[in-house]
This record gives structure tokens, sequence and C-alpha cells, in this order.
């Protein structure tokens, strides 16, 4: 890069400085961050600082500092979205009404803008419905909703953010899921707590503690930002399919939730109601498509044993879908009715 390039560079860097939104002292140590880079540029210093100064600077003015979305005060429209998207889960549900309840009293009748409610975690197997049910209430509450994954989770740096000294370094996965959320107080889903490699436990855990605690998540700090960042206004839900590897310390800020398998009359009306319409939606077929005769549920919902939730069940609603599709676009016909006499070419 030559010398204008790098000038035109630091001119970019004070332009995105000049237009942001950022707290104050943070705004006047980024200042000072790019002088110093500038002066060093002129002195013949090395261009992999601008690469990093560059970084940071994108980081610092695309976290939402300020902006944050209205909630959705309405514990009606809350049980409406719930009865929506589930079938069945009357006890859940009502808990989950009953949690709204108190963040939504405590926002109408507190001045603070934090939720000092219990972090809810919903803990069983795979497929019972968990990720969608922390979905429904960021539906119900007009939130913004992120993910976090922790399967596989190697090292609390993953979580926290590396120092900028390096081109490599990047701020950790809460700030990159709030930059992907654009607001400060969205939805935050800890996926699969249970499932941090066992090396970095501890470590991680350690981390954890921070982010739910609210006397310290006011002014969480990723190593990379390195300028503390609220997330007292962030509604962390959690998720495992087992508590074994989960520490005590974590556990007692966590409301345990335990979801019940389906029964296989359940899964049926859940296929029926939920999973097939969705499907149709998603790929422009309609129900005069495809339609599946009643006597065949029961195969498409349990075709290998039980299985507690409905993961095994989507996919093989979605593979019936995909085959009809193919049907269609390969000029077979435009209107399929899967029952016991062809249901081997459709089922797995």
């Amino acid at each position: 890069m030559d010398d204008q390039k790098s000038l035109s560079e630091i001119e970019k860097l004070k332009t995105a400085l000049q237009s942001s939104d950022l707290p104050a002292n943070l705004h006047e140590k980024a200042g000072e961050q790019i002088e110093r880079i500038s002066l060093a540029l002129k002195y013949g210093g090395n261009l992999s600082q601008l690469d990093i100064t560059t970084k940071y600077i994108d980081w610092i003015t695309h976290l939402p500092w300020n902006k944050k979305s209205e909630d959705v005060l309405d514990i009606n429209h809350a049980k409406q979205i719930l009865d929506k998207n589930h079938y069945g889960l009357q006890k859940i549900k009502e808990r989950i009404l009953e949690y709204l309840s108190i963040l939504l009293i405590q926002k109408q009748k507190m001045s603070t803008e934090a939720y000092h409610a219990p972090i809810l975690f919903f803990v069983g197997l795979v497929g019972t419905g968990k990720t969608t049910l922390a979905k429904s209430i960021a539906e119900a509450l007009g939130k913004k909703f992120v993910r976090i994954p922790f399967g596989g989770l190697s090292s609390a740096l993953d979580l926290r953010g590396q120092s900028k000294t390096s081109s490599e370094a990047e701020p950790g996965m809460l700030m990159r899921a709030i930059r992907r959320a654009g607001v400060r107080n969205p939805v935050v889903l800890l996926d699969e707590l249970d499932r941090i490699t066992p090396e970095s436990r501890a470590a991680i855990m350690g981390v954890l503690i921070e982010l739910l605690d609210p006397e310290q998540n006011n002014a969480f700090n990723d190593y990379f930002i390195d300028y503390p960042f609220d997330l007292s206004q962030v509604l962390f839900i959690a998720t495992a399919n087992n508590t074994n590897n989960i520490s005590t310390a974590v556990m007692d800020r966590l409301e345990a939730i335990t979801m019940p398998s389906y029964t296989d009359e359940e899964k049926i009306n859940i296929a029926k109601n939920f999973v097939l319409p969705r499907y149709l939606k998603e790929t422009g077929l309609t129900t005069e498509n495809i339609k599946i005769e009643d006597s065949l549920w029961l195969k498409i919902t349990r075709p290998l044993g039980f299985d507690a939730g409905i993961r095994s069940l989507e996919r093989t609603v979605e593979g019936i879908v995909r085959k009809v599709a193919l049907k269609i676009v390969s000029g077979q016909g435009q209107s399929f009715v899967i029952n016991e006499n062809n249901a081997k070419e459709y089922l797995p």
C-alpha cells in the first residue's frame, strides 16, 4: 500500500469515527489510536497495524451502544404467539407466561430497564422444542433473536474475544452476536451449554457467571473491544440436553425447565398442523400439491422406533415435500396423494 492509499484509509477511519454514536471516552480513545497510526505511517510504520486499527474501528462503530428495540408489552399477544408456534406443552407455556409477566411488570413499574427475572434454562433431548421456545419468547416480546452455539467451544477467549495485538484477533462470540442483532437488548440464546469441551469448561463457566450476573453484566469487557459494554438489557435464555457438565455457580443463576418427550399423538398433530404447513410455505407448494392420508401419519412419525423429539419427523416430512417438488418440476403432475400403497416412494 502506498502512502497516498494509507492516507486515504486514515481519512476513512476518521470519517467513520465522526459519524458514529460511541461513548465519549471510547470516541476519544479511538481518535487517539487513529492519530498514533497516522503518525507511525508517516515514519515508515508497519502497515499491519493499520489493518488492526481498521478492523477495530469497524467493530466499535458497528456495535449498538445506544440502539435498542421497543418491547411489546402484551401478555395476550405472547399467549397467541406461543399457541401459534407450539402444540401442547401447556405447563411450560404457562411457566413462560408467568416469566414474561414478571418482565412486563418490571418494565412498567420500575425505573430500571434491566431485567432481573431468573434466566430460563430449557433442558431436554434433541428435537423437544428448546430453541423454538426461545425464538417464540423473542417474537412475543418483539425482540431480536441471536444464538450462540456452545457445542465444541474450546476456549473462554471464543466468548470473551482476543486482545487486538495481532491481525487475526477478533471479538468474542457474544459481541459478534450483539452486532448481528443490531440492538443492545436482544434475546441471546446460549445454546447447548452441556457441550463445552472439558478442558476449557471451568474458564467458560467463569465467563458465563459474569454474563448472567446482573451485578456484573452492565460492564462486560470483551478483550478485543477493550471497553465495557452494557449487557444488562440483554435477555439471556439457555438450553442443554442435560445438566451434568454445568457448574453449580452457573446453575444457581438459571431456572431449569425440563422439556417433556412428545407422545405419538402429539407428534402427529405437530406434523400435520405445524411441520407440513411450514415446509409447504417454505417451498411455495400448497395442500393441493401434497395430500398425506391420515392412515400414513403413524408410519411417518415412527419410522425407526421411539424418538423423544421431532427432529427426525421434520426431516422425514421435508424429504416428502422435496420428492413431490421434484416430481412437479419434472412434469409428472401437480397433485400427489401419499398413502400406504406409494409410501415407499416418499419415505426414507
